[in-house]
C-alpha cells in the first residue's frame, strides 16, 4: 500500500514533544492491539490528519490552543467526529484532550505507523517520484524492495517535479536513485571528466620531450 505526504509531520515537533507523542502512541497501539482493531483505527486517525487537519488548519490550531478548555475541546471533538471514527479513537483522543496535548494529533499518528511498521515487521520505503505513482508501478516498486529488504515495504510517496522522471526510494540512510535528473548529471560529469582528461592527456603529451 501506498501513502501520499501532502506536509511534514513529526519533523516540526520539538524534542519533548515528539517523546510524548510517541507514549501517546505506544498506549494507543496498546489498546487497539487488544481490540484487534489497529489497523483500522490508525487509518481513521490518518484520515483525521489528512482530510481534516491538513485540508483545516485552523481547526487544527483551535484543538492545540491552550486557550480553549478541554470541556469545550470534548463537545468539538463529538460535534464533528461522533459517528464518523470508532469510540476507541474518539475517547483516545478526549483522553489526549484531557491533558492538554491534542497539539500532537500529528505527530502521534506518525509515531504510531512507526511502531506498528516494525511490530507487523514492515519497512518505510520513502518513494519521491516526479509524476503522481499509479496502483501499477507502486505494486511493482513494492515487489522490487519487498526483495531486496526481506521485509513487507509501507510505501510513502512524495511527488517531486525536480526529478524531471523516475523516481528516487529511501530505506533507511540507502538510496536507491532512478531519476532522470541524477542520470542527465552523470552523463553531464562524465562528459566533463572525460573533457578534462583529453585536455590533460593533451597537455602532457605537450610537454614530453617526444611529444608531437
Amino acid at each position: 500500500m501506498a501513502d501520499t505526504e501532502a506536509r511534514p509531520d513529526a519533523a516540526t515537533v520539538d524534542v519533548g514533544g515528539q517523546q510524548v507523542a510517541a507514549m501517546y502512541a505506544r498506549a494507543l497501539l496498546g489498546a487497539t492491539e487488544k481490540a484487534g482493531k489497529t489497523e483500522a483505527v490508525l487509518d481513521e486517525l490518518g484520515a483525521i490528519v489528512k482530510e481534516t487537519l491538513d485540508v483545516h488548519p485552523k481547526f487544527e490550531a483551535i484543538l492545540g490552543s491552550g486557550f480553549i478548555e478541554h470541556d469545550e475541546k470534548v463537545k468539538i471533538l463529538d460535534r464533528v467526529f461522533r459517528g464518523r471514527v470508532s469510540p476507541l479513537l474518539l475517547n483516545f483522543l478526549k483522553v489526549v484532550s484531557s491533558h492538554g496535548r491534542l497539539d500532537l494529533v500529528r505527530a502521534i499518528y506518525h509515531a504510531a505507523v512507526a511502531d506498528l511498521d516494525e511490530l507487523r515487521g514492515r519497512v518505510m520505503v520513502e518513494v519521491r517520484s516526479a509524476a503522481p505513482l499509479d496502483d501499477a508501478t507502486a505494486k511493482h516498486i513494492a515487489t522490487q524492495m519487498k526483495q531486496k529488504t526481506g521485509s513487507d515495504p509501507r510505501l510513502v510517496v512524495k511527488q517531486d517535479p525536480s526529478l524531471i522522471g523516475g523516481v528516487v526510494l529511501r530505506v533507511g540512510d540507502t538510496v536507491y536513485d532512478g531519476s532522470v535528473a541524477t542520470q542527465l548529471k552523470r552523463v553531464r560529469s562524465a562528459m566533463i571528466n572525460r573533457s578534462v582528461h583529453e585536455i590533460q592527456s593533451r597537455r602532457d603529451r605537450f610537454r614530453h620531450p617526444d611529444g608531437n
